[in-house]
């Protein structure tokens, strides 16, 4: 029962110091952004939280209902790139 109490003890510690390290790597994970290839104007785009903004007025602007940008069409994906280098921030 001593040994278990020991060992108990320990991984209590070895979870507590490991806590923080696995967090700080789940927050850097969700600071990562996409990055979308524009082909007919040749740049990358970063999808971020302005880009949905973005996104969802354009959507809005067409009378389109939302669809993640990931599951449009090549040409709706194409449609809404032209519509973003005609109308920069």
């Amino acid at each position: 029962m001593r040994n278990l109490n020991r060992y108990l003890g320990w991984l209590i510690v070895a979870a507590a110091v490991a806590m923080p390290g696995m967090t700080a790597g789940q927050a850097k994970a969700q600071e990562v952004s996409v990055r979308v290839y524009d082909h007919d104007h040749h740049d990358y785009h970063n999808w971020d939280h302005h880009e949905d903004v973005v996104y969802r007025r354009y959507l809005g602007e067409n009378h389109r209902d939302y669809r993640e940008y990931n599951h449009l069409s090549h040409h709706d994906q194409r449609e809404y790139w032209n519509y973003r280098h005609n109308h920069p921030d």
